[in-house]
């Protein structure tokens, strides 16, 4: 039987996309022809903020010092777990060298970038782990400079919490910016001068569409949208932690894609039958979010085995993927596009999302076919380098000159020839027939 949909979703992420594309490339192509003063005046327009961008350590000093000692113990003990796992990451990545022919030696380099920009997010909600996940990220993978960037909060400057966040987790320099005006002034190194290598962190389809537009003349993390949750779930699964897993990621935005695929009808039907309670007992903000959520984007899926619901979740690569069945194995060794598995009832998103330690920074819109999250790998470079004796460039070189010459690439065949006639002058060596036309 083909798989059946118990709900389907009325609207896609990609049905939003055109509007933010528009808007975007009108604040990009100002802020490239008018510099810092556009910046200023996307500030003052979207966000009210006419102070000081650039955040001194003494600012920092003076708007955290109120932030409570309980609340500086959440934020360094969640600090800590995102840094013991990058550290972990970042021992597992080797530099090596290798002899691949007599004489000739080749090997590679991790070099971390230079400059890191990191966005913090802080519209519906104030995304104090977003801070920490990316800044202390990127010192475990050895970067030097570290710009983060927030919007002032309801007015004022960042959040406290958020800036202790960026505090603790490493941050050298912070921006009081958000939204496009912020990735822009990272990638160009506004108000710093120090421009950014590659610029991560989530937001919203605006910050989106800036990262994708200016992707190329800066690295980024990866292709973000509206935040995602997919659950699979088996018989064995307890519908009302299954539905509660749902809306609380549905909570995220009016955007956010909520998947549900099982093999239990009547876990579906019940699951279906309480996320709108539990949305309607949310606080007005989150239950405003949650109910558009659900009601656009929300899927359920009835699957006649496991193997089929494995196969659904790989087509829809969810960003984050969460397992309630039998066999946990099994599916460990069985998924394989998603950006972030949670095993069993006892994890939840919501812990991978603050405190546990991987990465929260995760690819959607499909993209996890081909992209991890952030981690310690997206700030550094894997580059490579050689060596070789003569002895080695003489085996070499025959062999790239006659290759050269098939492709028709003469001047790459004579960097080859004029090394063998300096090196062995008296030898004669088969180097191909060279090209005249």
């Amino acid at each position: 039987m083909p798989i059946q949909s118990l709900k389907t979703a009325t609207r896609t992420p990609e049905s939003e996309t055109e509007t933010a594309r528009a808007v975007v490339a009108e604040m990009l192509g100002q802020i490239e022809r008018r510099g810092e003063q556009a910046v200023r005046d996307y500030a003052a327009k979207l966000d009210g903020w006419t102070g000081e961008i650039v955040v001194t350590p003494e600012e920092i000093e003076r708007q955290t010092a109120g932030v409570a000692t309980a609340v500086r113990r959440d934020i360094e003990f969640a600090t800590e777990q995102v840094r013991k796992f990058a550290l972990a990451q970042r021992a597992s990545c080797a530099e090596f060298s290798t002899p691949l022919h007599g004489g000739l030696t080749a090997g590679q380099r991790l070099i971390p970038v230079n400059v890191a920009g990191c966005y913090v997010p802080t519209g519906r909600y104030a995304h104090i782990a977003s801070a920490y996940m990316s800044i202390a990220t990127a010192k475990a993978a050895g970067v030097p400079t570290v710009v983060a960037c927030s919007a002032p909060y309801r007015g004022a400057g960042i959040h406290p919490e958020v800036l202790y966040a960026m505090r603790i987790a490493g941050a050298d320099l912070v921006m009081t910016l958000g939204g496009v005006q912020a990735i822009a002034a990272l990638a160009f190194g506004l108000f710093t001068g120090k421009p950014a290598d590659i610029v991560v962190g989530p937001g919203n389809k605006f910050v989106a569409e800036a990262k994708r537009a200016l992707y190329g003349k800066v690295g980024i993390d990866v292709f973000a949208g509206p935040s995602e949750i997919a659950i699979i779930a088996d018989d064995s699964a307890d519908p009302l932690i299954v539905a509660s897993d749902l809306v609380g990621q549905a909570e995220h935005g009016h955007e956010s894609p909520a998947w549900l695929m099982t093999t239990s009808r009547s876990l579906a039907e019940e699951v279906m039958r309480v996320v709108p309670r539990m949305i309607e007992r949310l606080p007005p903000n989150a239950c405003d979010a949650a109910a558009a959520a659900w009601r656009d984007y929300g899927e359920v899926l009835l699957c006649d085995s496991r193997e089929e619901m494995a196969q659904a979740s790989d087509r829809y690569a969810p960003e984050h993927l969460e397992v309630h069945a039998r066999d946990l194995d099994w599916w460990l060794a069985t998924l394989t596009c998603y950006g972030s598995l949670f095993l069993g009832e006892e994890t939840t998103v919501a812990y991978g999302d603050k405190a546990s330690g991987p990465n929260h920074i995760l690819p959607t819109k499909g993209a996890a076919r081909y992209s991890g999250g952030l981690s310690v790998h997206k700030f550094i470079k894997t580059v490579t380098w050689q060596r070789m004796t003569r002895a080695a460039s003489r085996d070499i070189a025959q062999v790239t000159a006659r290759i050269s010459r098939l492709e028709g690439m003469e001047a790459h065949a004579r960097t080859a020839d004029d090394r063998l006639a300096k090196y062995f002058p008296a030898d004669s060596f088969d180097k191909g027939a060279p090209v005249t036309s």
